[in-house]
Protein backbone atom coordinates (compact mmCIF):
# COMPACT_ATOMS: atom_id res chain seq x y z
CA UNK A 1 0.00 0.00 0.00
CA UNK A 2 1.41 3.10 -0.93
CA UNK A 3 0.11 6.01 1.53
CA UNK A 4 1.22 9.85 0.42
CA UNK A 5 0.44 13.27 1.05
CA UNK A 6 -1.60 15.23 -1.39
CA UNK A 7 -3.84 18.35 -1.50
CA UNK A 8 -7.43 17.92 -0.68
CA UNK A 9 -8.49 19.03 -4.40
CA UNK A 10 -6.28 16.62 -5.99
CA UNK A 11 -8.68 14.67 -8.85
CA UNK A 12 -8.25 11.55 -6.43
CA UNK A 13 -9.32 12.97 -3.49
CA UNK A 14 -11.77 14.36 -4.86
CA UNK A 15 -13.14 11.29 -6.80
CA UNK A 16 -12.78 9.59 -2.88
CA UNK A 17 -14.69 12.59 -1.57
CA UNK A 18 -17.47 12.06 -4.15
CA UNK A 19 -17.94 8.48 -3.24
CA UNK A 20 -17.84 9.27 0.66
CA UNK A 21 -20.49 11.78 -0.10
CA UNK A 22 -22.52 9.39 -1.78
CA UNK A 23 -22.15 6.84 1.12
CA UNK A 24 -23.44 9.71 3.49
CA UNK A 25 -26.59 10.21 1.45
CA UNK A 26 -27.45 6.76 0.92
CA UNK A 27 -26.75 6.07 5.30
CA UNK A 28 -28.20 9.22 6.62
CA UNK A 29 -30.85 9.71 3.56
CA UNK A 30 -29.51 13.13 2.81
CA UNK A 31 -29.78 14.48 -0.67
CA UNK A 32 -26.83 16.45 0.21
CA UNK A 33 -24.17 14.59 2.24
CA UNK A 34 -21.95 16.40 4.49
CA UNK A 35 -22.10 20.01 3.94
CA UNK A 36 -19.14 20.67 6.15
CA UNK A 37 -17.23 23.83 4.56
CA UNK A 38 -13.85 22.37 3.63
CA UNK A 39 -11.35 23.78 1.08
CA UNK A 40 -7.90 22.93 0.02
CA UNK A 41 -6.22 25.52 1.95
CA UNK A 42 -7.28 23.96 5.48
CA UNK A 43 -5.66 21.17 4.81
CA UNK A 44 -2.05 22.38 3.43
CA UNK A 45 0.95 21.73 6.21
CA UNK A 46 1.97 22.79 9.01
CA UNK A 47 -2.14 23.43 9.26
CA UNK A 48 -3.00 20.32 8.35
CA UNK A 49 -2.73 17.23 6.11
CA UNK A 50 -4.36 15.29 3.73
CA UNK A 51 -3.43 11.37 3.13
CA UNK A 52 -4.38 9.31 0.17
CA UNK A 53 -3.65 5.53 -0.13
CA UNK A 54 -3.16 3.47 -3.18
CA UNK A 55 -3.41 -0.30 -3.85
CA UNK A 56 -1.11 -1.79 -5.80
CA UNK A 57 -2.31 -1.35 -9.03
CA UNK A 58 -2.81 2.23 -8.16
CA UNK A 59 -6.31 3.25 -7.69
CA UNK A 60 -7.07 5.16 -4.98
CA UNK A 61 -8.82 3.15 -2.07
CA UNK A 62 -8.53 5.09 1.03
CA UNK A 63 -8.68 8.71 2.35
CA UNK A 64 -7.80 10.94 5.62
CA UNK A 65 -7.08 14.58 6.88
CA UNK A 66 -6.77 16.40 9.69
CA UNK A 67 -7.12 20.47 9.72
CA UNK A 68 -6.15 22.87 12.57
CA UNK A 69 -9.10 24.11 15.09
CA UNK A 70 -9.12 26.62 17.99
CA UNK A 71 -11.49 28.04 20.30
CA UNK A 72 -12.47 31.33 18.25
CA UNK A 73 -16.34 31.19 17.75
CA UNK A 74 -19.42 28.92 18.85
CA UNK A 75 -18.50 25.75 17.39
CA UNK A 76 -16.86 23.95 20.39
CA UNK A 77 -13.64 23.37 19.29
CA UNK A 78 -10.06 24.21 22.02
CA UNK A 79 -7.16 25.72 21.01
CA UNK A 80 -4.65 22.81 19.92
CA UNK A 81 -7.30 20.82 18.30
CA UNK A 82 -6.75 18.68 15.25
CA UNK A 83 -9.83 17.92 13.23
CA UNK A 84 -10.06 14.34 11.57
CA UNK A 85 -11.89 14.76 8.48
CA UNK A 86 -12.70 12.85 5.54
CA UNK A 87 -12.11 9.44 6.87
CA UNK A 88 -12.93 7.02 3.84
CA UNK A 89 -11.98 3.03 3.02
CA UNK A 90 -13.91 2.52 -0.54
CA UNK A 91 -15.95 -1.04 0.25
CA UNK A 92 -13.61 -3.26 -2.06
CA UNK A 93 -10.44 -2.60 0.51
CA UNK A 94 -12.80 -2.89 3.83
CA UNK A 95 -11.18 -4.83 6.45
CA UNK A 96 -7.18 -4.65 5.26
CA UNK A 97 -6.98 -2.32 8.04
CA UNK A 98 -6.02 1.08 5.94
CA UNK A 99 -8.43 3.34 8.16
CA UNK A 100 -5.75 2.32 11.00
CA UNK A 101 -2.73 3.10 9.15
CA UNK A 102 -3.93 6.50 7.46
CA UNK A 103 -5.54 7.42 11.39
CA UNK A 104 -2.04 6.54 12.91
CA UNK A 105 -0.44 8.19 10.33
CA UNK A 106 -2.90 11.35 10.71
CA UNK A 107 -2.35 11.54 14.56
CA UNK A 108 1.40 11.22 14.09
CA UNK A 109 1.61 14.20 11.94
CA UNK A 110 -1.08 16.80 13.90
CA UNK A 111 1.39 15.48 17.12
CA UNK A 112 4.64 16.44 15.29
CA UNK A 113 2.59 19.92 14.37
CA UNK A 114 2.22 20.99 17.87
CA UNK A 115 -1.34 19.76 17.82
CA UNK A 116 -2.78 18.63 21.34
CA UNK A 117 -5.81 16.66 21.05
CA UNK A 118 -7.74 14.95 17.70
CA UNK A 119 -11.22 15.48 17.87
CA UNK A 120 -13.65 14.03 14.85
CA UNK A 121 -17.38 14.25 14.08
CA UNK A 122 -19.19 10.53 12.69
CA UNK A 123 -23.04 9.46 13.27
CA UNK A 124 -24.91 6.95 14.40
CA UNK A 125 -25.44 5.39 10.90
CA UNK A 126 -21.45 4.91 10.98
CA UNK A 127 -21.18 1.89 13.57
CA UNK A 128 -17.73 0.91 11.97
CA UNK A 129 -16.23 4.19 12.54
CA UNK A 130 -17.20 4.56 15.83
CA UNK A 131 -15.92 0.99 16.34
CA UNK A 132 -12.40 2.00 14.91
CA UNK A 133 -12.23 5.44 16.84
CA UNK A 134 -13.32 3.76 19.99
CA UNK A 135 -11.41 0.91 19.72
CA UNK A 136 -8.09 3.53 18.93
CA UNK A 137 -8.53 5.19 22.03
CA UNK A 138 -11.16 8.28 21.14
CA UNK A 139 -13.74 8.95 23.92
CA UNK A 140 -16.68 10.44 23.38
CA UNK A 141 -16.47 14.19 24.24
CA UNK A 142 -18.62 17.88 23.97
CA UNK A 143 -20.12 17.43 20.95
CA UNK A 144 -18.27 20.58 18.45
CA UNK A 145 -18.40 21.45 14.61
CA UNK A 146 -21.10 21.98 12.34
CA UNK A 147 -23.09 18.91 13.37
CA UNK A 148 -22.88 19.52 17.01
CA UNK A 149 -26.97 20.26 16.93
CA UNK A 150 -28.20 16.72 15.13
CA UNK A 151 -28.71 14.09 17.31
CA UNK A 152 -27.14 11.68 15.25
CA UNK A 153 -23.94 13.29 15.57
CA UNK A 154 -21.22 11.80 17.87
CA UNK A 155 -17.98 13.24 18.65
CA UNK A 156 -15.06 11.77 19.90
CA UNK A 157 -11.72 12.99 21.08
CA UNK A 158 -8.25 11.93 21.63
CA UNK A 159 -5.05 13.16 23.34
CA UNK A 160 -2.11 13.69 21.25
CA UNK A 161 0.32 14.87 23.61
Amino acid sequence: MNIQPVRYDHPDAIKLNDQVQLEYMERYGDPEGDITPLDAAMFVPPQGLYLLAYDAEGRPVATGGWRSQCAAGDEGYADGDAELKRMYVVREARGLGLARRVLALLEEDARAAGRVRMVLETGTEQPEAIALYTSSGYEPCEKFGHYRTYESSRCFAKPLA
